[in-house]
């Protein structure tokens, strides 16, 4: 067995998907999966802030999975613990609309979240 020291993540987020974490109903944080986020993994927080703000809340990572594209990572997860405001293909569409095909490219993560207490 690893032994592993839990990290501490600075992510920024934009304010509609932050006021779902403030709210507790946004439980799945989609990501391209950078080369900073590789180690990412259960046990770690996340520090979210709306860029530019002083705006901040802390998650607990529960959970941390791979797909190849967004598409594929939105067909794995329940829809409304991304964003309970819009459904599955307006989803694709507003995550496409910020990360270009390269970025898609890399990789996609889906962060399960639940606000530090």
């Amino acid at each position: 067995m690893t032994d592993r020291t839990a990290r501490v993540r600075e992510l920024n987020l934009y304010r509609q998907h932050f006021g779902l974490v403030v709210a507790g109903t946004k439980m799945i944080e989609v990501r391209v999966k950078y080369p900073r986020l590789d180690d990412l993994a259960a046990g770690d927080t996340i520090h979210f802030r709306i860029n530019g703000t002083d705006e901040t809340c802390d998650v607990n990572v529960l959970r941390v999975t791979e797909d190849p594209d967004f598409e594929a990572l939105l067909g794995g997860e329940v829809s409304t613990n991304v964003n309970r405001t819009a459904d599955r293909d307006q989803q694709l569409s507003d995550i496409r609309s910020i990360c270009d095909p390269e970025k898609e490219a890399l990789g996609t993560i889906a962060i399960q979240i639940e606000r530090a207490l």
